[in-house]
C-alpha cells in the first residue's frame, strides 16, 4: 500500500500513465481493490483537494485498467447490487445504440441534411438523461452507509465525477434541441467534440463502480444495510429498467428503522397527535429538511410532490456529505455565517426543468437565542408566479384539470381524442412520461390520447404496452410523431 501511493503520488505529479502503470505492475502483480481504496481516502485524509483527487481518479483508473481483479460476488434479483449492475447494462446498450449512430454519421455525405440522424441520437441522449436516477440512489442511498464505516472516498470522489456526466449530458441536450437544422459536417463535429466525450466519461464511471464500488459495498455493508437501501430505492426510482423482483435476506425484520409514538406533542399555542403532525408536514406545499446545531440532519417532510429526493439513510448524516463536492463550501459558509449570528437567513432560485424553483435557508436560534440548527425549506413557485388579478369564486385544482383537457380535446371520427403536443416540455428538459402515464389511468372506453413528441416515444410506449393500453404511430415529419394510445 505504501508503495502504490508513492506511485499514486508519483502520477499526480507526472500524470504519464504508461510508465506509472507499468510500475504498478511490475512491482504489485495485482492491486486489491481494497488498498486502491484505502490509499485513496489516505491522499483525501492529507489534503489532497477534491478537484485533485477528481483529476488523479481518471488517471489512476486508466493506469490501473485490466491490473484490479474482478469480484465474483453476485447477488439475487431485487438486491440494490443486483438492480445497480442492471441499470449498467442498459445504459450500456444504449450507448451501443448511439455508437452504431455514430458509424452512420461517420460515412454519411458531409454535405447532407442530418436531421433524421440527429432526431435519433437525441432520442437515445434524452434515455441516458435516466442516469440521474442511478446517480441519486448511489449517491443517497449507497454512500451515506458507507460513511458511517468511515469509508468517504466514493463520495468524495464519484459524486464530483457524477456531477460531471451531470453537467456534459445536459450540455449535449442544450446543443441538440438546437441543432435541427444542422448538416452531416456540423454533426460530426458535435460529435467528436461533445458526444463522444460525454459517453467515454459514463463508461468510466460504471467501470470504477463495477469495479471498485460495488464489490467494497458487498464486502462492507450488512444485510439489514441492503435492506435500507432495498425499502428506499423505490421512491427515487429506476435508470432505465422496469425493476418487479422483490428481494429481502432472511432473518431482517420488516419493522421500520424509525418508529412513531403515540404520545402528544404539546406546544404553547396548541398540541398535535404525532400522526396529525406528521400529515401536516407531508400536506405542506414546501420540502422542510431540519439539520441540528451539530450540522447533522435529523428530519425530513414527504409530500407526495418533493423537489429534491430524500431518503431516511441521510438521516444521522452530515449535512456536508448531503451535498456535491463543489458546494460545500457554500454549506460550509451558510453555517458558519447562520452560528456566529452574522446571518439568519440564505435564500436562492433556480430553473429546474422548467420549473422555477425557491429554496431558503433559516438559522434556528432558541428561547435563548442559543443556535439550535438550520431549517432548509423549498417550493416549486411556476404556478404561483403565473397569478394575475384576483380570484373570489369557489373553484378546485381537479375542475380546472378537468376543463383544460376538455379544452384540448377534439372530435376526430365521432371519437373523443385528448391531445397533448409535448414539444415545448421536451424542449424545457422536462419529460412527459408521468404526464401521460396519469392522463392515460382516466381514460375511458372508447377515447384516445395522442401524443406529439419530435421523436418516436419508444420508452414511453412501452410502459403504456405494460398498463394495458395499445398504441398506434404515425409519423408526421422528421420533427413530428403522432402516437394515438388507447384501450
Amino acid at each position: 500500500m505504501d508503495e502504490l501511493k508513492e506511485v499514486l503520488k508519483k502520477l499526480n505529479s507526472t500524470g504519464t500513465i504508461e510508465s506509472v502503470k507499468s510500475e504498478i505492475s511490475e512491482k504489485l502483480k495485482t492491486v486489491p481493490y481494497e488498498d486502491v481504496l484505502a490509499v485513496e481516502q489516505e491522499l483525501i485524509s492529507e489534503g489532497m483537494s477534491s478537484d485533485k483527487m477528481l483529476e488523479l481518479c481518471d488517471l489512476h483508473a486508466n493506469a490501473l485498467s485490466g491490473l484490479i481483479p474482478g469480484n465474483p460476488k453476485t447477488t439475487p434479483e431485487g438486491h440494490p447490487v443486483s438492480v445497480f449492475r442492471k441499470e449498467n447494462l442498459a445504459i450500456q446498450r444504449e450507448i451501443e445504440l448511439i455508437n452504431f449512430l455514430f458509424n452512420k454519421i461517420k460515412i454519411a455525405n458531409e454535405d447532407e441534411e442530418a436531421h433524421e440522424l440527429l432526431i435519433k441520437v437525441h432520442s437515445h441522449f434524452n434515455n441516458l438523461m435516466d442516469i440521474e436516477k442511478h446517480y441519486v440512489r448511489k449517491e443517497n442511498l449507497l454512500f451515506p452507509y458507507l460513511e458511517k464505516y468511515k469509508i468517504t472516498g466514493p463520495s468524495t470522489v464519484m459524486w464530483g465525477k457524477d456531477d460531471q456526466i451531470r453537467k456534459m449530458l445536459k450540455g449535449t441536450s442544450l446543443v441538440l434541441q438546437k441543432s435541427h437544422n444542422i448538416n452531416v459536417s456540423g454533426l460530426k463535429r458535435i460529435t467528436e467534440e461533445l458526444l463522444k466525450p460525454t459517453l467515454t466519461k459514463i463508461l468510466e464511471m460504471i467501470q470504477k463502480e463495477e469495479e471498485i464500488l460495488f464489490p467494497m459495498s458487498l464486502d462492507t455493508l450488512t444485510a439489514i444495510d441492503w435492506y435500507e437501501i432495498y425499502k428506499e430505492s423505490s421512491g427515487i426510482g429506476f435508470c432505465l429498467v422496469d425493476i418487479r423482483a422483490e428481494w429481502k435476506p432472511e432473518g431482517v425484520s420488516d419493522e421500520p428503522v424509525i418508529k412513531l409514538n403515540s404520545s402528544n406533542i404539546q406546544l404553547p399555542t396548541g398540541n398535535f397527535k404525532l400522526e396529525e403532525l406528521k400529515t401536516i408536514f407531508n400536506t405542506m406545499p414546501v420540502d422542510l429538511t431540519f439539520v441540528d446545531k451539530d450540522d447533522n440532519v435529523r428530519f425530513f417532510s414527504e409530500s407526495p410532490d418533493r423537489i429534491f429526493q430524500r431518503s431516511r439513510a441521510i438521516l444521522g448524516r452530515k449535512v456536508q456529505y448531503c451535498h456535491p463536492p463543489e458546494s460545500v463550501a457554500v454549506v460550509e459558509k451558510i453555517l458558519s455565517d447562520f452560528k456566529s449570528g452574522r446571518q439568519t437567513k440564505a435564500a436562492f432560485w433556480i430553473n429546474m426543468k422548467g420549473q422555477f424553483i425557491y429554496i431558503c435557508y433559516y438559522a434556528l436560534h432558541g428561547d435563548d437565542n442559543e443556535y439550535i440548527g438550520t431549517l432548509e425549506v423549498s417550493q416549486n413557485l411556476t404556478e404561483l408566479r403565473k397569478l394575475e388579478g384576483e380570484k373570489r369564486i369557489l373553484t378546485y385544482d381537479k375542475e380546472t384539470i378537468i376543463a383544460n383537457e376538455i379544452k384540448e380535446s377534439v372530435n376526430m371520427d365521432n371519437e373523443k381524442v385528448i391531445v397533448y403536443d409535448a414539444r415545448e416540455d421536451l424542449q424545457k428538459g422536462v419529460h412527459p412520461v408521468d404526464k401521460v402515464l396519469f392522463a392515460l389511468s382516466g381514460l375511458q372506453d372508447g377515447e384516445k390520447y395522442l401524443l406529439i413528441t419530435p421523436f418516436p416515444p419508444t420508452p414511453l410506449i412501452i410502459k403504456a404496452k405494460d398498463k394495458g393500453f395499445s398504441s398506434r404511430e404515425e409519423k408526421i415529419n422528421g420533427n413530428e410523431f403522432h402516437t394515438f394510445f388507447f384501450k
